[in-house]
């Protein structure tokens, strides 16, 4: 079954995974694009295309509809569905998408493991995340595509590009050493100022892991 993961998430949303088995046809005799989709769909390669595709057909299985509703991006390239009152966030990794949907700024991740994670380190990590990290090699390589995926899912809650992963993003320290867990991360840049509450899990031989927004504070501006 290509749905291999649909569970709600507190306190509401869903999150899903899709197994990308089916061909092209598969997914474009069942998605009816609409012009705009089309369009962009006809300017992707390779496995790119497979990839958008099996994205929008398991938004549209967790939606419950039976008319897909339209995906549109907004001003800044970030994704949302037309007609609904539900913020969306999707992510794909070799053989499997992933998506998210809740009423708050959300964003998800998902990545295969990246034995060389650990050469870029540097490049999405502060001092402070650098410090808290395992020093056994197994766990320490685990921590680092939590923190890769915290900080990718921060990036699309965000949703308006130019941030930085080390200057503009704090995720908090990676406690225990389970497969699957929570911890808290920040958006910090000018006035946007946003907590979120971060989720983790090992999917085989991949991380998921998604983040949702906290509520405002009463000095937090938009």
């Amino acid at each position: 079954m290509p749905l291999s993961l649909h569970h709600a998430i507190e306190p509401v949303g869903e999150i899903g995974i899709w197994d990308i088995e089916e061909p092209e046809d598969w997914f474009l005799g069942r998605l009816d694009l609409r012009a705009p989709e089309a369009a962009q769909f006809k300017n992707l390669k390779g496995r790119r295309r497979l990839e958008w595709l099996a994205a929008r057909q398991l938004v549209h299985q967790m939606s419950g509809r039976d008319k897909r509703a339209l995906f549109q991006k907004d001003e800044h390239g970030k994704p949302y569905l037309e007609d609904s009152p539900f913020q969306i966030s999707i992510s794909h990794s070799h053989d499997k998408a992933a998506a998210i949907a809740a009423p708050e700024v959300v964003g998800i991740d998902i990545q295969h493991w990246v034995p060389k994670i650990e050469r870029l380190a540097k490049r999405f990590l502060n001092a402070s995340e650098l410090d808290h990290l395992a020093t056994d090699p197994e766990e320490r390589l685990f921590q680092l595509h939590v923190l890769w995926g915290a900080k990718e899912s921060l990036y699309k809650a965000y949703g308006r590009r130019q941030l930085d992963f080390c200057q503009h993003m704090a995720i908090g320290p990676i406690d225990g050493e389970g497969r699957e867990g929570k911890v808290r991360g920040q958006v910090s840049k000018a006035a946007y100022q946003r907590q979120f509450s971060i989720t983790y899990q090992s999917v085989g031989s991949y991380i998921l892991v998604y983040a949702i927004a906290e509520p405002r504070t009463s000095h937090s501006k938009p």
